[in-house]
């Protein structure tokens, strides 16, 4: 959390009268102690157990007295901890409003998972970022690293699906579906999120996933817990694969989040196929992070838009896309009436619809 600096000292900053990039400093060693903190339990077990002196904290979370002092210390400057005395002047820790509502696992859609998840991809992921930005390709590998560390993957998972309960109710009332029967699919969507919540919308539509195996899993598990095995069908494909999109050709095509994780001539070859999987007259959504100014104004929202660009640049070769280049896209491989749409739960994110022409 940003230190709460009093303007006299804040100025100093801000005129450059001391280097502005001291704070950044503080600020990164900050989010990482908390990460560590997180790690061992501390938000955790005070929203469980209440505040607690040094010693009984240390003795639940079979630290070092001495240790989790210093690190308690540090987080107390930075928002994360309340720091009282008691009669025995031990020091005595809570978690501050923020933490107890937003760090610790037992409030519902808790931001600990997303705390969680930027901390492995800022501190280790990015070991080689400079790399990247000096030769312009990937000098690490997103998805493999993924796989490498499982727990990552999970979160990474678990928030893809948080954000398709989020974006769903919104996007299954934005994306025309036909009346009758009707095929959807749903390019790289593994965790099959938003797959289920249109075929529970449309009792006559039948929907196959595709995505990557380790992906599918989490998948797999939705669809069986929705009661919709029989008409949604997880298959194993590889978006980069030079093969066509299996199967018949679909009503409704999902690309959710998907080409900001490819450069621009992947994409291109990634769009001709999948208009060859559409119907004529079928449509195609893609929901992305667009690179253009948040409808809001938001000024912590269009930094995230670039800091999440520039980890898909290091990771995929990707990045966010303005919503121009992605029209242009869109239209180079022959479909017409692209539009968009903001979304009121997402403002940085656009829904962008395009139609494959009936004689096309």
């Amino acid at each position: 959390m940003p230190l709460n600096l009093p303007d006299r000292e804040r100025l100093v900053y801000q005129e450059g009268r001391a280097p502005a990039a001291h704070l950044d400093l503080l600020h990164a060693a900050g989010f990482r102690a908390a990460g560590a903190a997180q790690r061992l339990g501390v938000f955790d077990t005070l929203a469980e157990h209440g505040p607690q002196s040094a010693k009984g904290l240390a003795a639940r979370l079979r630290c070092d007295q001495r240790a989790l002092t210093i690190l308690a210390r540090v987080l107390v400057d930075f928002g994360y901890l309340t720091e009282s005395v008691d009669d025995g002047t031990d020091a005595v820790w809570d978690n501050t409003p923020a933490s107890a509502a937003f760090l610790s696992d037992g409030t519902p859609d808790t931001y600990a998972l997303v705390f969680s998840f930027w901390q492995r991809v800022l501190f280790d992921h990015w070991d080689r970022l400079e790399e990247t930005v000096r030769s312009g390709t990937p000098a690490a590998d997103f998805y493999r690293w993924l796989e490498e560390h499982p727990d990552t993957l999970r979160e990474f998972q678990t928030m893809l699906t948080r954000q398709s309960r989020m974006l769903a109710p919104e996007l299954i009332d934005l994306v025309p579906v036909p009346a009758g029967p009707a095929r959807l699919l749903d390019v790289g969507g593994g965790h099959a999120g938003y797959s289920v919540a249109f075929c529970r919308r449309h009792p006559q539509l039948r929907a196959t996933v595709l995505d990557l195996a380790g992906a599918l899993a989490t998948g797999t598990q939705a669809i069986g817990e929705a009661g919709l095995v029989d008409r949604i069908v997880p298959y194993e494909w590889d978006i980069l694969s030079p093969e066509p999109i299996p199967g018949p050709p679909a009503d409704v095509v999902l690309l959710f989040n998907i080409v900001h994780g490819y450069r621009p001539e992947q994409n291109a070859r990634l769009l001709r196929r999948v208009v060859a999987a559409t119907a004529p007259g079928g449509t195609v959504a893609l929901v992305e992070p667009v690179d253009d100014p948040a409808p809001a104004g938001s000024v912590s929202g269009d930094a995230f838009v670039k800091l999440f660009s520039l980890n898909l640049l290091h990771g995929q070769g990707g990045q966010a896309y303005p919503y121009g280049e992605i029209a242009g896209w869109l239209r180079e491989v022959g479909l017409v009436d692209v539009r968009q749409a903001a979304l009121t739960a997402s403002p940085n994110d656009r829904l962008i619809l395009a139609t494959r022409p009936v004689a096309g």
